[in-house]
């Protein structure tokens, strides 16, 4: 883990701004360490609700539920090195929705391999039941890897993929305006507005079930980083969550390139909340936290797993390799590789990266192991609590972030640390709330009303003055 820059000379551009926090329990990933005796079952409901009740009582504002549609595979075997699977996310969330009372809960959905009109029901429903602290986070897919689950292959073009999530955000918009507000006087009459799309990609017909709940729509995540997802998330999201936690420099670059697109889009510069995914690892004294940081890092790479990831760029099984032995000589020969971490990697990118570790392993003189260790450990803060604060608060008020999306290190006592001594040190630095303010999600992160309700809510203003 690498400690964030500290850059006295960047200026402060909100200084009342505060930190936010989002807990990402993680889907199929090795950055879970789930080997070492503390860590709790990955699908037992005791350990979500561990971990969503330590951060409720951090006011955390939002619960983060990663998923995959199939356990990910290494050349035809199922891949056993790491956490894998996870139960249906909107399902779990529903579970967790009755054991809490503030916390948002966020649903990662795929607008591949969903039905829109069933996709925006179940998502309302679960806004509805929880008060209004449901949230979406649009995912896409075109890999044929994970649409063998439903007899569909590789049926998607991959330049189709944000051509159908917003074909299936905007259904879905329309199916939560077309019911009335809830608690409204006609809010269970039967006057609902007929949802009638028929395009390229969906024809739906239907009369919604499902009122709107306090907060309007569920609030929409989005996290993709090409130009193209930026372009989404600039158009359609309330969060985009972003790969750019360690340096701030990247950060403050990132959030200008979002807010441009945003501003772009036709929407005020603030619209888009972004959140990087990162870790937090505290100690008593900053080498006291170096050490924790270091045990984290090697306990994240296994051997085996350090072999499986420089075999899946080679394209080959290097489980006869001595990890703490150096790189293949040879070259990756693969043309293009599958899914089975996730995304296709081309035979270009193959190359690429292994000439960058290559370089990098003679350089440092780095053992297989070693070099995986130190070019994909979990970036984030470390340092005392004090000093991890002082770097949160910097984030914020310079304007590269708005909050963070936290990655826990082991479940269920990985937010431990961050509620009991980050948290504090933040709250007497005034940088914190001392409670939550609202019930909703759209409050907690002090989002404007949904996209499509705006007129009506402008309209309802100014007629009431």
């Amino acid at each position: 883990m690498t400690v964030p820059d500290r850059h006295p000379d960047v200026p402060v551009t909100r200084p009342d701004a505060q930190v936010h926090f989002g807990v990402f329990f993680q889907g199929v990933n090795h950055t879970t360490i789930w080997s070492d005796p503390e860590s709790g079952s990955q699908t037992d409901f005791a350990t979500f609700e561990r971990v969503i009740r330590t951060a409720e009582r951090g006011l955390f504002d939002a619960f983060f539920l990663g998923e995959g549609l199939r356990l990910r595979e290494s050349r035809g075997a199922l891949h056993d090195l790491d956490v894998v699977g996870r139960p249906d996310a909107i399902t779990q969330l529903a579970a967790l929705a009755a054991i809490t009372t503030h916390i948002g809960l966020v649903a990662t959905q795929n607008t591949t391999y969903n039905d829109p009109a069933d996709l925006a029901r179940r998502l309302q429903s679960l806004d509805v039941l929880s008060g209004g602290r449901a949230a979406w986070n649009v995912v896409t897919t075109d890999n044929a890897w994970t649409g063998a689950n439903f007899r569909r292959g590789g049926y998607l073009d991959h330049a189709l993929r944000y051509d159908r999530a917003q074909g299936q955000l905007d259904v879905a918009r329309q199916i939560w305006d077309a019911f009335p507000d809830a608690g409204g006087s006609d809010a269970f009459s039967g006057t609902v507005a007929h949802v009638s799309e028929h395009s390229a990609l969906f024809d739906v017909e239907l009369d919604p079930t499902t009122p709107r709940s306090p907060q309007g729509h569920p609030i929409i995540f989005q996290a993709g980083d090409s130009p193209q997802g930026r372009d989404f998330a600039a158009a359609n999201a309330d969060v985009i969550f972003s790969r750019h936690g360690a340096v701030l420099a990247d950060a403050l670059e990132f959030a200008a390139d979002v807010r441009r697109r945003t501003v772009a889009a036709g929407r005020p510069e603030d619209d888009v909340k972004i959140f990087p995914g990162t870790g937090i690892i505290v100690g008593d004294t900053p080498a006291d936290a170096e050490e924790r940081a270091r045990w984290v890092r090697w306990n994240q790479v296994s051997p085996a797993t350090a072999l499986s990831i420089v075999g899946n760029i080679w394209g080959e099984d290097l489980s006869g390799y001595d990890p703490d032995g150096p790189l293949p000589a040879h070259d990756p020969v693969v043309e293009e590789l599958g899914g089975e971490r996730g995304s296709a990697t081309t035979g270009a990118r193959t190359r690429e990266v292994a000439a960058r570790w290559r370089a990098l392993a003679e350089a440092e003189h780095l053992s297989i192991r070693e070099l995986v260790v130190r070019d994909s450990g979990e970036r984030g803060f470390q340092g005392t609590p004090a000093s991890v604060a002082e770097d949160l608060i910097q984030w914020v008020r310079t304007g590269a972030v708005d909050g963070f999306n936290i990655s826990p290190w082991i479940v269920p006592s990985g937010l431990d640390d961050i509620v009991d001594r980050v948290v504090p040190e933040l709250q007497e630095r005034g940088a914190y709330p001392a409670s939550y303010t609202g019930t909703t999600l759209r409050e907690h992160l002090g989002l404007r009303a949904p996209l499509t309700r705006r007129a009506t809510a402008t309209a309802t203003a100014v007629g009431a003055a």
